[in-house]
């Protein structure tokens, strides 16, 4: 069993506007639908599992109903104060018998089957795999003042991005361990770094851009409306 748990993002993420990301029209639909539909229709993902925030649940099952029956079971679960306590009660909702679990931002609707596929073979044989884009510009560390102080090494900088597949005791664990001992990540992979395991890169396409700016959007749908055309 190989579960996708998609994590929409929170209340009151929108774009400098009234209209959250999530909700954001993209070729006619919602991009939360988008995002949905790329692990619908992929053959390894036997159940999602949408958390979402508990004000937009209404909206959202509203959404669902226009897509229903879907080609495979969603649960849509309540979301935590938080993104890493959402994941958890995503994790919690997939099911004992899952094996490998995805998690996904629900604003990165332009993931592709290789990225997904990749992610999943990656998990099975390293326990953990993250989609990532290796760093191509020059980065800079800046001091206390904002002053460029360091030159990194960008052979070594990746992008985390999502979709990131874990085997599913492994994250579970991980996020137990990160709860008991009041640790945040800033993503999915930092906890279990945080136990000791690596996760696999897999250079993912640039393409599965997360929205966060209005900028995001616009660079989503044109990229969206080239797929589209025949």
């Amino acid at each position: 069993m190989i579960c996708a748990v998609i994590v929409a993002a929170g209340s009151g993420e929108r774009m400098q506007s009234k209209e959250k990301k999530q909700f954001a029209d993209l070729g006619g639909r919602p991009v939360i639908i988008a995002t949905l539909e790329a692990f619908l229709v992929h053959p390894q993902i036997e159940r999602i599992v949408l958390v979402t925030a508990e004000a937009d649940l209404p909206k959202v099952r509203s959404l669902l109903a226009q897509i229903c029956p879907a080609s495979k079971p969603i649960r849509l679960v309540r979301g935590g104060a938080t993104r890493q306590e959402s994941v958890q009660k995503g994790l919690a909702a997939s099911g004992a018998d899952t094996t490998i679990v995805l998690i996904h931002d629900g604003v990165r609707p332009l993931v592709n089957a290789a990225d997904i596929s990749a992610c999943i073979e990656g998990a099975k044989e390293h326990g953990a795999c993250i989609a990532a884009v290796p760093a191509f510009d020059t980065i800079k560390q800046a001091n206390e003042d904002g002053l460029a102080s360091t030159t990194l090494d960008r052979q070594r900088i990746w992008l985390a991005q999502t979709p990131q597949a874990f085997d599913y005791n492994l994250i579970c664990k991980a996020h137990e361990q990160a709860a008991q001992n009041g640790f945040v990540g800033t993503d999915d992979a930092a906890l279990v770094e945080k136990m000791g395991k690596a996760a696999m890169l897999w250079p993912c396409s640039r393409y599965n851009i997360k929205i966060t700016t209005r900028q995001d959007l616009e660079a989503v749908r044109a990229i969206h409306a080239s797929r589209m055309k025949p």
